[in-house]
């Protein structure tokens, strides 16, 4: 890719907690955030401020997901439920006892309507997204699942426990596929490549690993951060891939050959964060890139292109 720069475009403070999770927006121009407050923030990022208290929660929100082609947000919490929230109408349309243990992460199977939770106990919850009911439950490891991913192709998707293993599952009917032990610590981070060929994970060992699919064989590692992985997000657009970390930074990456095209933080003069960058994500079509962490701030970072 050609050379590019990354300016801060804007500071956004308001959270008087630490931040777990930032989210698309369901109106053009908005995105979500959550984390130990007990609400769900909506911001304008044309604006690039304020825009609303979406709900108020009862305990830290740990996960948010926009279910597709749909105004609905999911929102998974400590308390181990996952709330339904319709954001055009401001309405709550589910409250889902998940477990009586923290819930981490969220995904759904969009050809399949329906929602698939995961988090503290170790068994994933499926859930219809018509009937809000309980379809499906299957263990997957007796340790913490921290996060999950499904592939572009909606046939494959992959879990990560505490004691790092990977765990494959089909999604069409949610049989065992495999299992592999790919870190040494806790994986914090999952995603499929755009082919599908390959899973990318990082964890606190501050190790990214890229396994094939097909065997879930290691293909290649490195050591991207100082600290914990807690986030690894392909551009829509670009082949190129963020990546955000405990050690306070993000960086940026080829895809192809994982070689590092920029590195963002306090240490190399930039008015990033002071402490742990615990999410990410790319809106406006990649224009921006976001980022929020224990220092209760969420950065937008424009991309200028030559």
């Amino acid at each position: 890719m050609d050379k590019f720069e990354i300016e801060l475009a804007a500071t956004l403070n308001g959270h008087q907690n630490p931040i777990f999770a930032l989210e698309n927006g369901y109106f053009s121009n908005t995105f979500f955030s959550g984390g130990n407050d007990k609400g769900v923030v909506e911001w304008d990022l044309e604006k690039k401020g304020f825009k609303r208290i979406l709900c108020a929660v009862s305990s830290s929100i740990y996960a948010l997901h926009l279910i597709p082609n749909t105004p609905y947000l999911a929102i998974a919490l400590r308390e181990g439920k996952v709330m339904i929230v319709d954001v055009e109408n401001q309405k709550l349309i589910a409250n889902l006892h998940v477990s009586n243990k923290a819930v981490f992460a969220l995904q759904t199977i969009p050809n399949k309507k329906e929602l698939v939770a995961v988090g503290e106990d170790g068994i994933a919850s499926v859930w219809s997204l018509t009937s809000y009911e309980k379809v499906h439950e299957f263990a997957i490891s007796s340790n913490t699942i921290r996060t999950v991913a499904l592939s572009h192709d909606q046939k494959n998707i992959v879990f990560g426990d505490k004691n790092g293993d990977l765990f494959l599952f089909s999604a069409e009917d949610y049989h065992f596929l495999l299992a592999n032990q790919k870190h040494t610590m806790p994986i914090t981070s999952l995603v499929f490549s755009k082919d599908d060929r390959l899973v990318f994970s990082g964890a606190r060992d501050a190790a990214f690993k890229i396994s094939d699919v097909a065997s879930l064989k290691e293909q290649h590692t490195f050591t991207p951060h100082m600290f914990t992985v807690y986030g690894i997000y392909p551009h829509p657009i670009y082949p190129i891939m963020a990546t955000v970390s405990r050690d306070k930074s993000f960086k940026i990456w080829e895809d192809n050959t994982y070689s590092l095209l920029k590195a963002v933080s306090r240490d190399k003069f930039y008015d990033s964060h002071t402490l742990s960058i615990n999410t990410g994500i790319w809106l406006a079509e990649g224009k921006y890139f976001l980022t929020a962490g224990d220092d209760k701030l969420i950065k937008i970072w424009e991309m200028k292109l030559p």
